[in-house]
């Protein structure tokens, strides 16, 4: 049988052979040399355990025989499941919430698919500041959609005048703009876009939305949430905008990726929070997913309280900018998440390579790097040509080891202009 056109470019597509294909090279090499041996920083995988009291409360769980746990639920999720959500996300927030403005979903993939198919309409555009998760073009278009990046600032930062023009271009292109997308903290830069700047997009969104008739939704994504560093903050964004929610999940703060357990969180000023809670509902029921995993529901009721430790990343964030540093790389310094984004360095030293001003090939700068067995992504599968992103959720003795490794490719690199 053939595969559906669509599906076979995008599964060639450079997004799609990026982060997962150069996983699947760190497994080819480490079968070849040794997992001690190369130095995969390719995949956002959380290598802290669990918290012990989750696990605890897992065991607990799983000791449950009570009669009907594997019975049919309510699309949206478990009622008492919404109601510790909703609790957890109301304290995030500043303001009230209830279980009526959550909805459980098989990841925070899985919460944006919905949310995407709830309210888009063919050919709205959804807009996303670069760098951006690969997937989104992915989730957009599943929906007909169509993902418009929007480029940033040179530290990574929102910028508003670029959105402006987005909006603008869309206004007098006569596409209607549905979304835009918050990712904080970013991946791959782990940027924390300040109370300020999101605010500032807000009122941009709200002047769009008066002269248009159209007011779109404010989607954030807040996987990494939790974890941050030298006391930066995630601001809230329900009492900036009416038009908002949360999409996020478990799968960082809790080590629990492969668990598949996330959630939308609706702002209740929202105009028509009801039906637009029944439409999240319904679309996971016809998308297949029907409902988020039970298990995993009744992890999180009991789960209300329990915290994470992330200051093994901080310490894995200092050793992975020193080994950047010590190879002469230049970075967006992590403010959260476990990323950590560097400029790929122009080959002999040289600007203006590729007509990318003082910018390196990001693609070639990381086919060299596995030569010395290192793995990374290059920023061009983010939307940011230039760059490349390494991943330091994983052990400390890689991040130590290599220092060296990384120190000679960037030398090599440099000396022999890019032409290896």
């Amino acid at each position: 049988m053939a595969v559906a056109e669509a599906v076979k470019a995008k599964m060639s597509g450079r997004a799609n052979t990026g982060i997962r294909g150069m996983f699947e090279t760190g497994l080819l090499l480490k079968k070849r040399f040794g997992a001690e041996n190369v130095y995969d920083f390719s995949l956002g995988n959380p290598d802290l355990e669990p918290p012990a009291l989750l696990s605890d409360t897992v065991k607990g769980v799983a000791a449950d025989v009570s009669p009907g746990r594997h019975a049919y639920m309510p699309n949206a999720g478990l009622q008492d499941c919404r109601e510790a959500v909703a609790a957890r996300v109301a304290k995030e927030q500043g303001t009230v919430l209830g279980a009526e403005n959550v909805i459980m979903s098989c990841g925070a993939a899985g919460a944006l698919n919905v949310f995407l198919k709830a309210v888009l309409n063919p050919q709205e555009r959804v807009l996303v500041s670069v760098p951006f998760f690969p997937e989104y073009a992915h989730y957009a278009d599943n929906h007909g959609g169509v993902l418009i990046p929007v480029p940033c600032k040179a530290d990574m930062s929102l910028n508003l005048a670029a959105f402006e023009q987005a909006f603008f271009e869309a206004e007098t292109e006569g596409k209607a703009v549905a979304a835009v997308i918050v990712n904080s903290p970013n991946n791959p830069s782990g940027k924390v876009y300040d109370a300020q700047s999101v605010a500032d997009l807000a009122s941009i969104m709200r002047s769009y939305g008066k002269k248009t008739g159209k007011k779109p939704c404010l989607i954030c994504d807040e996987p990494y949430r939790d974890i941050v560093y030298d006391g930066v903050q995630v601001p809230s964004v329900f009492p900036l905008y009416d038009e908002s929610l949360v999409v996020s999940s478990f799968a960082k703060n809790f080590s629990l990726p492969g668990e598949r357990i996330g959630y939308i969180a609706l702002n209740p000023a929202m105009e028509n929070v009801g039906e637009v809670f029944q439409a999240c509902a319904f679309a996971n029921r016809i998308l297949g997913f029907v409902n988020a995993p039970a298990f995993f529901q009744r992890v999180i009721v009991r789960s209300q309280g329990i915290e994470g430790d992330y200051s093994a990343y901080e310490k894995k964030r200092r050793l992975m900018t020193e080994a950047a540093s010590g190879a002469g790389l230049e970075y967006i310094k992590p403010e959260g998440a476990f990323y950590l984004f560097c400029k790929v360095p122009a080959p002999g030293g040289k600007e203006g390579v590729d007509n990318k001003k003082d910018f390196g090939d990001d693609l070639a700068f990381c086919a060299h790097l596995q030569k010395f067995r290192i793995l990374c992504v290059p920023g061009s599968v983010f939307g940011c040509p230039g760059w490349f992103r390494a991943a330091y959720c994983t052990n400390e003795k890689t991040i130590i080891n290599c220092k060296e490794p990384l120190k000679q490719a960037c030398a090599q690199w440099t000396d022999k202009g890019g032409n290896l």
